[in-house]
């Protein structure tokens, strides 16, 4: 077993004793704040990967908008005032940093959004990281035919299996638009899965 492999296992036990709130204090508390950010991090780095992976592709853009969602929770966390929850807070965190990502991308390369994500869609088959069958690899694509918004409530709703609450906190929206904007999102991946 390799060293890191034994304190994430030594870890475990540590972190599902302490919730949400109490790894918040202990971060303010100054003292442990390196080690309560590192617990917070185990928590919540492999679900906030996917969350990233599936607005921006690929594995080492991924790496780099999660990290630069980590840095900017470390730097916020003092001032989270709880009127949300953390999961909430942190996804708003990396949805807005990968739709950053996805937006300089466009400018830096001066293309319109829809070549962007035409790209992206490509990326899909050329990933040494993607393990998706075909049936899931057509998934993919038709996701990413999906205007931003829909592609950001189908994930969040299919993949992530989030509430429509928790959704309208993300995006900040009421759960009605939501709702609609995840059945015309279906509607698109059913068509889109139908062709041949």
């Amino acid at each position: 077993m390799k060293e890191t492999e034994i304190v994430e296992e030594l870890l475990k036990p540590v972190m599902q004793e302490y919730s949400d709130n109490e790894l918040i204090d202990l971060f303010k508390q100054g003292e442990n704040s390196n080690y309560a950010f590192n617990l917070l991090v185990k928590k919540y780095q492999e679900k906030i990967y996917w969350h990233i992976r599936k607005i921006v592709i690929n594995h080492e853009d991924t790496d780099d908008v999660a990290q630069n969602t980590f840095i900017k929770i470390y730097k916020n966390l003092n001032n989270f005032r709880k009127d949300s929850q953390l999961f909430t807070w942190i996804y708003r965190i990396a949805t807005n940093e990968a739709i950053s990502f996805i937006k300089s991308k466009k400018r830096r390369l001066f293309l319109p959004i829809v070549d962007v994500e035409k790209g992206l869609a490509n990326k899909l088959t050329d990933d040494p990281y993607f393990d998706g069958d075909e049936l899931n690899l057509k998934l993919q694509q038709a996701v990413l035919k999906l205007p931003q918004k829909q592609r950001l409530i189908f994930n969040m709703k299919y993949f992530d299996e989030l509430k429509y609450k928790e959704i309208a906190d993300i995006l900040k929206t009421s759960t009605g638009a939501l709702k609609a904007s995840y059945h015309h999102a279906v509607k698109k991946i059913e068509k889109f899965m139908a062709e041949d």
